[in-house]
């Protein structure tokens, strides 16, 4: 089964940067797809960002476009969210997960790493 662990969470002030990293295994790049989503407390899972890894088309939410990248290492069999510009409202569980093709519903994702926490606070 492909498994996924995230890591690169923490503490961060508004308009500070983190990038978090999504290790993979049990994955092909050519056939997959990976996608970042985050969860507040008391609010449903969204999806954020998106990669068709076979040809490296990409997604975002309108929430975070044009301040959240992802990208890919081959080599390493990672993922990568590099979050710029953060606010209050981006607080919550980061975590990455697996599907056959980019989508925003949760439920078409069948592999999901633990989550990292992302709290951005003055």
């Amino acid at each position: 089964q492909v498994q996924l662990v995230e890591s690169g969470g923490g503490l961060v002030q508004p308009g500070g940067s983190l990038q978090l990293t999504c290790e993979m295994s049990g994955f092909t790049l050519t056939y997959y797809a990976i996608g970042w989503f985050r969860q507040a407390p008391g609010k449903e899972r969204e999806g954020i960002s998106c990669m068709n890894v076979a040809n490296g088309s990409t997604y975002y939410a309108d929430s975070v476009k044009g301040r959240f990248t992802i990208s890919r290492d081959n080599a390493k069999n990672t993922m990568y969210l590099q979050m710029n510009n953060l606010k209050l409202e981006d607080t919550a569980i980061y975590y990455c997960a697996s599907a056959l093709v980019c989508s925003w519903d949760p439920s078409d994702f069948g592999s999901w790493g633990q989550g990292t926490q992302v709290t951005v606070s003055s």
